[in-house]
């Protein structure tokens, strides 16, 4: 089996459990995705999603971050790993937002990774589940762990890892592939297996 057939494979087997994969994360706007995605770094979906709704409640747009004192973002964040970093960046991307994009949380690659906090797992997040975008393949601990099982890549760097899914995942599966692999990651191949879950793809592991 090539690695494109066992792509396809994986696809059809993921898609039949997971008819409409996307972010755990819950979001409005592109800027609300964009902090619940720089909040999420080395932190659970679940944890960030309970933090997000007060957040936003008091400052639900750049322009109302850019003008918030850090101390403040940092209360209302505080259940989240690395707050007082994550604070500094959001609103140091909220400053760059207003200044550089008028207000609007930009759509492109180059622009969304030059943002203060925002690295390339987080530029592809907001442009495939914000804007629709195909220009990358999200790559968190979940894929990582599942592609290496799978011999879908040699490498355990994200960014080398993105880079072998482009050459063989169908570009228009680049924004759905890795959200079934998250979701199958977290139900079937965790870190620490749970018992008596039977992997729905353990028969394409490489041995």
């Amino acid at each position: 089996m090539t690695k494109e057939e066992k792509i396809n494979e994986i696809y059809k087997r993921l898609k039949k459990i997971y008819p409409k994969p996307q972010t755990a994360l819950h979001f409005t706007t592109p800027f609300e995705l964009l902090v619940a995605t720089i909040l999420s770094a080395q932190c659970t979906d679940k944890l960030v999603n309970t933090v997000t709704p007060e957040l936003f409640k008091h400052f639900p747009d750049p322009k109302s971050m850019a003008i918030a004192p850090v101390k403040k973002i940092d209360n209302l964040i505080k259940k989240i790993t690395f707050h007082g970093n994550k604070a500094k960046n959001i609103k140091a991307a909220a400053q760059q937002i207003m200044e550089k994009h008028h207000g609007k949380v930009p759509d492109t690659m180059e622009d969304l990774d030059a943002l203060p906090g925002v690295a390339r797992k987080t530029a592809n997040v907001v442009l495939g589940d914000a804007f629709h975008k195909s220009e990358g393949i999200v790559v968190d601990t979940h894929v990582i762990r599942a592609v290496g099982r799978l011999g879908l890549s040699d490498s355990d760097k994200p960014e080398k890892i993105e880079e072998d899914l482009m050459k063989i995942v169908p570009k228009k599966l680049w924004i759905e592939f890795p959200h079934l692999l998250i979701l199958y990651g977290r139900e079937y191949a965790p870190a620490r297996p749970k018992p008596g879950v039977t992997d729905v793809l353990q028969d394409l592991y490489i041995k």
